[in-house]
């Protein structure tokens, strides 16, 4: 089985409870070790197999008794936009009567009307709402997020809400990876001249984010930018250090997945319109393909994602919840599992992996999270669930009963 020897300085050992480890080692689905035991030694996995062949413990570690319940990895959500000010249920509203988004962005609303509220917010303001809303995450199982700038779209602002998500991982149990999204949408002070916001994201933004984000992102579509401007953004983050994503091929095609790939990009999110060139291209770089079943939903979308080529060409398929205030105020990592198996048909295996593992994937992470292997840390999500496939199976239900970072239980 899977463990070391060294049992003196072990620090937890949890007993009496299933494991989806994702380890394929133990095979190439779920991983499941049942009536198994997992031992922490500094915040990683020492040992994990089955409890009868857990050997002699050498010192005194606390002992938890999981009482037959179900071990995932601790969860992943590989693409948010958790800080923002304002609400735009009024325009979920006029969506519902008829409007698109399209029409909405078009008439100033959209992101805009977050930039607005989010310019407006003190930065003490932001952190207490985004707080609010990770620690829901974090409740639901989530141990490790990704969260985006982008509702700024000036360097104050952008500023601004990097310090809000460097702030949030440093006084909550979960690791946050931040995301700079200036190049979100087109601020209305460079209305019609979106070549010199572009510049500015470039010349000012860019050099003056180091250590604030390790990530450069964009959102590529008619609405926003074009693939010129795009590969100016990606090449100038690349040169400046940072890993390179983007927001691709979600209202339309436009090759962006495919240019992102060429360009060594960690992940392209969205997807519904991608091509097979794009998939080649995403396959031969390693590119994450990040699905977001919550913006399709709340967008009532119809444009599904290539979900069997992504398949074939041996693509990982990870799952963001998109949490942002207009298209997916989704907090829900099962939710979003539940979605993308009845909304996009993946497997119940495929969607806890693609919030799990391949998620980490997407972030770059997969060494240390999205799995329970020895060397790991010990982020573990405990369910009140018997079988794997319950996870995304059950809706409205949050059976999460415990949520442990490092060892440490934090939820």
């Amino acid at each position: 089985m899977l463990n070391q020897v060294r049992t003196n300085d072990w620090e937890q050992v949890f007993t009496n409870a299933d494991f989806i480890t994702f380890d394929p080692q133990l095979d190439p689905g779920w991983g499941l070790i049942q009536q198994g035991a997992l031992a922490v030694q500094s915040g990683k996995i020492a040992w994990l197999g089955e409890s009868a062949n857990l050997p002699p413990i050498e010192s005194s570690p606390e002992v938890i008794d999981l009482k037959g319940r179900l071990v995932s990895p601790g969860m992943v959500d590989c693409h948010t936009h958790l800080v923002f000010g304002g609400n735009r249920a009024d325009e979920w509203a006029q969506r519902l009567e008829g409007a698109s988004y399209q029409e909405i962005a078009n008439a100033g609303g959209g992101i805009l009307s977050t930039v607005r509220a989010t310019r407006a917010a003190t930065e003490e303001q932001l952190y207490q709402s985004a707080a609010s809303r990770l620690k829901t995450l974090l409740a639901s199982g989530i141990t490790t997020v990704e969260i985006k700038s982008g509702y700024g779209l000036d360097l104050e602002t952008e500023l601004k809400m990097l310090r809000v998500i460097r702030s949030l991982g440093a006084s909550l149990p979960v690791d946050v990876h931040a995301t700079f999204l200036g190049a979100h949408a087109l601020p209305p002070e460079f209305a019609e001249r979106p070549d010199e916001y572009i510049s500015m994201v470039c010349n000012e933004m860019l050099p003056a984010i180091g250590g604030l984000a390790t990530a450069v992102d964009i959102f590529t579509e008619s609405i926003a930018f074009n693939l010129p401007q795009t590969e100016r953004v990606l090449r100038t983050a690349v040169d400046h250090g940072f890993q390179i994503k983007i927001h691709a091929e979600q209202l339309s095609h436009m090759g962006s997945a495919k240019l992102a790939a060429q360009l060594g990009a960690i992940s392209a999110d969205h997807l519904e319109y991608l091509d097979l060139p794009g998939i080649e291209a995403m396959a031969a770089c390693g590119s994450v393909a990040t699905l977001l079943p919550g913006s399709f939903y709340f967008l009532n979308e119809t444009q599904r994602p290539p979900v069997a080529d992504l398949r074939e060409r041996h693509v990982p398929i990870a799952l963001g919840s998109d949490m942002n205030p207009g298209s997916s105020p989704v907090m829900s990592p099962l939710l979003v599992a539940n979605m993308a198996c009845t909304l996009f048909g993946l497997t119940p295996v495929e969607s806890v992996r693609g919030v799990t593992l391949n998620a980490a994937r997407a972030l770059r992470v997969a060494h240390q999270v999205g799995s329970l292997e020895l060397g790991k840390l010990a982020d573990l999500a405990v369910w009140d669930l018997s079988v794997p496939s319950e996870l995304p199976y059950l809706i409205g239900h949050q059976p999460c009963t415990a949520v442990y970072k490092a060892g440490r239980r934090v939820a």
